[in-house]
């Protein structure tokens, strides 16, 4: 067996919760290692420029979409071409923000979509996890929901 080109910070479940602390948030994520970029859940996505700076705003929901709004201005950082699970082709917006999971804090880049009809709010995807191993057959390994 070929040795890893890295050293592994964490193995991670295939679900986890992760708190996004600029956001205020902490939710259910999925780990998808067929997904390049993560995606948080967004509604009602506009972009503005204020101060020669361009924004976003929208707002998610950390529980499903009976769970309350939570309304979020942030930095725009990027806006990138993004083919879905269902092999569509969309342009998202991307957001930078930290993330820890369990005892480990790393920045992120998430892409903006409506996620309402999935499952979990937050999708975990390849950059997200370059250090980590993913074990399919497990969950919650840094912390139960």
């Amino acid at each position: 067996m070929k040795a890893l080109p890295y050293q592994v910070k964490a193995v991670i479940g295939r679900r986890e919760m992760v708190t996004l602390p600029e956001l205020s948030l902490t939710l259910c994520c999925k780990a998808d290692t067929g997904a390049r970029t993560s995606s948080l859940h967004a509604e009602d996505i506009e972009s503005f420029e204020e101060d020669g700076h361009l924004w976003v705003s929208f707002i998610t929901r950390g529980g499903g979409p009976d769970s309350p709004a939570h309304p979020l201005k942030l930095h725009l950082h990027d806006r990138r071409r993004v083919t879905s699970s269902n092999g569509q082709r969309e342009w998202r917006y991307v957001i930078r923000t930290h993330m820890e999971l369990g005892e480990l804090a790393f920045p992120v880049e998430l892409t903006l979509a409506d996620r309402r009809n999935m499952r979990h709010p937050m999708l975990l995807g390849r950059r997200a996890m370059r250090r980590l191993l993913v074990a399919p057959g497990a969950a919650f390994l840094h912390g139960e929901p």
